[in-house]
């Protein structure tokens, strides 16, 4: 099928078909990998441009299977252009090491992944002169107070890792196009079944490929013009060499032909489990944007168009030790890090967090991510449970 009959199809269609096709060689109808790290020359290649992008000499310069990711997720995105990484924090630092120099000004959320707070708050700070200022930017004022004459770049995260908390991606992005900076979303947590930045007025949305998307391959993804994503591809991606591997390309182009079904039922999931939550007289708070009480509920709902995602947070009226020992009970739910999985994941996150002071007072004490799974809701709800009752929690 053509770029051009795919681009005004539904999500699920485009999420089959883009970037797909009949392979000309096998006449397979699924792209094969083509696991080469070099590729054959034109007949005078003296003329060539070694650090172009886009063209298939290395792999570090743009390889098959990354390309048809990129039409893919570009597709999914509703953007102009994609650059496929090797990672999450490999597309994040991409974005900040091409688009920043000395004496640029950042905004950024007070809730961010932890790289980005590393990156802004104190590499790209401390080593290169970037100015930051970090921002709860769930109210848009704080935004527009903490502008510049040097802001070049304001960064949101939204849902924001780890308080899943809310910030209005179109009143951002007005306040920054009105002051000639770009915003960049990182959508993550929502995907782009949930959410798409772009479309709202973000100049780039970040994912990383390794959650909702895949679910387990390590990739990365930044959407957005194609006149800045060409100064990310030979920036960025040619000389930093964070390049994804043909095979990790080619395993997240497969399982994002799944994301819509998946998408949906870890949203009915977590909803499910997040209501259910909330009746645990042991549960001191639930933070997740599909409740009525969240306190930017009504920004979730008019942004995140199919649902709020399968990340929750929240605590216990617990000491430390039996955030432990709760989790030790548990027996359909793992405990590990990460998010987007088939299974449902459950961390706990401690009093001593070096970011402890810009979460909302209720975090301070601790507090569980948890990553709702594909599971049936029944059975999710049924670990929780017994794992409450053998604490003493109900």
């Amino acid at each position: 099928m053509s770029e051009k009959n795919v681009k005004d199809l539904g999500f699920q269609t485009r999420a089959v078909h883009t970037g797909n096709g009949v392979d000309g060689e096998t006449g397979a109808i699924k792209r094969p990998i083509t696991m080469a790290n070099s590729y054959e020359l034109p007949y005078d290649p003296s003329d060539l441009n070694w650090s172009s992008a886009g063209k298939n000499l290395y792999t570090r310069n743009g390889g098959s299977n990354q390309q048809y990711l990129q039409e893919k997720v570009a597709s999914l995105e509703g953007g102009e252009d994609c650059v496929v990484l090797a990672s999450g924090v490999a597309a994040l630092s991409g974005l900040f090491f091409a688009l920043l120099k000395s004496g640029d000004h950042v905004i950024f959320s007070s809730v961010t992944y932890i790289a980005v707070y590393r990156l802004l708050n104190e590499l790209l700070n401390n080593k290169f002169g970037v100015e930051t200022t970090i921002v709860d930017t769930s109210d848009p004022e704080n935004v527009r107070k903490a502008i510049r004459p040097n802001t070049k770049l304001i960064h949101i995260e939204t849902p924001g890792n780890p308080t899943l908390t809310i910030s209005d991606i179109k009143a951002i992005a007005d306040i920054a196009h009105e002051n000639n900076a770009l915003l960049s979303v990182d959508n993550t947590f929502a995907s782009p079944y949930n959410q798409r930045p772009v479309e709202l007025g973000a100049d780039f949305s970040i994912e990383s490929l390794t959650k909702y998307i895949h679910g387990d391959a390590m990739g990365g993804a930044i959407i957005g013009k194609k006149e800045y994503l060409d100064i990310i591809r030979a920036q960025s991606q040619i000389n930093l060499g964070a390049t994804i591997s043909p095979f990790n390309a080619w395993l997240i182009m497969r399982g994002a032909v799944t994301l819509p079904l998946r998408m949906k039922q870890h949203n009915e999931n977590a909803l499910k489990v997040a209501k259910y939550l909330k009746t645990v007289k042991g549960v001191s708070f639930v933070a997740y944007p599909g409740l009525k009480d969240h306190p930017n509920h009504d920004i979730a709902k008019k942004q995140m168009t199919n649902g709020f995602g399968g990340v929750l947070s929240f605590g216990l009226k617990a000491d430390h030790d039996t955030y432990n020992r709760f989790v030790s009970h548990l027996n359909v739910i793992t405990s590990a890090v990460s998010l987007g999985h088939d299974e449902s994941l459950i961390v706990f996150l401690g009093e001593n967090d070096e970011r402890q002071y810009l979460y909302p007072e209720e975090f301070h004490n601790g507090f569980f991510r948890f990553s709702v799974g594909i599971e049936d809701a029944e059975d999710i709800i049924a670990d929780l449970e017994q794992a409450f009752k053998k604490e003493n929690l109900l």
